[in-house]
């Protein structure tokens, strides 16, 4: 019997930590800004903004699918919402708490300054964030979500990339110089390796600036990344 409760409980610390996971990763203004969606219990969507602040959120009813390219509007969650009190600490009083069995945290008001009131854990996935001891371009930005590494151009790149978001992971993602042409100036040049072709100042008018080749939708590793 005692064998059957310890394995119905494995079961079931199994299926959180299954259900709390990054599904979705957005690369915003041209890879400017990254946005991580997380994929909770219930079909509840967390997204968790580049410098550590809670963004949207609410219920998708088919967030769970392997391979989601839609982006639709959030539903209200009818569930478990609890936020902070007045007696927690000042950084991240009124802010929320639990949705569902979700339980978030954030660094509190003693920690160092860059890190103060932004969210430290979802679930069981950790959060860490680039410190002023780090390239001015990444400071405040997130470093680390679980095990997946996130890295910036450096105040020494290219004036049309530098702070933009070079690697997720072992994704790399590159851009266009200065240097090219004034349309394409800052877009992202190749994503995981594909390529991304716009048309140029050179082509017709009603062309130039859009994009010609190039997927801005891709799943790989079970998360979906958007290109915009």
């Amino acid at each position: 019997m005692k064998k059957a409760i310890f394995f119905l409980i494995l079961i079931v610390l199994n299926f959180n930590s299954i259900a709390q996971r990054v599904h979705k990763i957005y690369l915003n203004d041209k890879g400017a800004s990254v946005t991580v969606g997380f994929l909770l219990n219930d079909n509840v969507v967390l997204q968790l903004k580049q410098d550590g602040s809670l963004g949207e959120w609410g219920v998708d009813r088919y967030a769970d699918r392997p391979a989601d390219y839609m982006q639709r509007s959030l539903e209200t969650y009818g569930g478990r919402v609890e936020y902070y009190t007045q007696f927690d600490n000042e950084a991240f009083r009124g802010k929320i708490k639990y949705i569902g069995g979700t339980l978030i945290t954030y660094y509190p008001s003693y920690d160092e300054q860059f890190l103060v009131g932004k969210i430290k854990a979802i679930g069981p996935i950790n959060i860490n964030y680039y410190s002023k001891y780090d390239d001015p371009s990444s400071e405040g930005k997130l470093k680390t979500v679980g095990s997946t590494t996130y890295g910036y151009y450096s105040s020494f790149d290219n004036d049309a990339y530098k702070g933009k978001i070079k690697s997720i992971g072992s994704i790399n993602v590159t851009y266009y110089a200065a240097l090219d042409d004034k349309l394409i100036a800052g877009k992202v040049k190749s994503f995981n390796g594909v390529p991304f072709v716009y048309y140029t100042s050179f082509d017709q008018p009603q062309f130039r600036g859009g994009l010609k080749s190039g997927n801005t939708m891709q799943v790989v590793n079970a998360v979906t990344y958007y290109i915009r």
